[in-house]
């Protein structure tokens, strides 16, 4: 019996679901909302959520914890310098999953997974600089 066995299986095998959460996850704490399918989002947002609880403790074993888990170290480094504290006094539910409308092709249902709270500086990102296009001068024309 199945009592207790609440693993998403996603259709892959175990090592191939585990790095492609770890790379969801990832993806959601470099740019603070990703569009995936339904099933994909809610298997990452249970990810997501433990990653930003062991954020909080913000302990060497904590960060250890996370890097096995994610594999990533850049990530990591936002996860805990950013989202531990905006996160510490939330008891949970970090993330929501907005769902949008069917894929076209196999009308798979589509979901964005993103925080409910961003860090200031996600807020407030600086805007790209304007350039400029070159003047050609003399020397350069053909």
């Amino acid at each position: 019996m199945r009592h207790l066995k609440r693993t998403a299986k996603l259709g892959r095998t175990s090592e191939h679901r585990n790095m492609m959460l770890a790379n969801l996850v990832c993806s959601l704490i470099t740019e603070n909302r990703i569009t995936t399918t339904l099933a994909k989002a809610k298997a990452a947002r249970s990810v997501a959520e433990k990653m930003v609880t062991l954020a909080k403790k913000g302990t060497l074993h904590a960060r250890r914890l996370c890097v096995a888990r994610l594999h990533q170290n850049g990530p990591v480094k936002r996860l805990f310098k950013e989202f531990g504290p905006l996160f510490k006094d939330r008891r949970g539910g970090y993330t929501r999953i907005m769902h949008l409308g069917q894929r076209r092709g196999d009308a798979a249902q589509r979901a964005i997974l993103e925080w409910v709270e961003l860090p200031i500086e996600a807020v407030e990102a600086p805007k790209p600089a304007e350039t400029k296009p070159e003047e050609k001068t003399e020397g350069d024309k053909k």
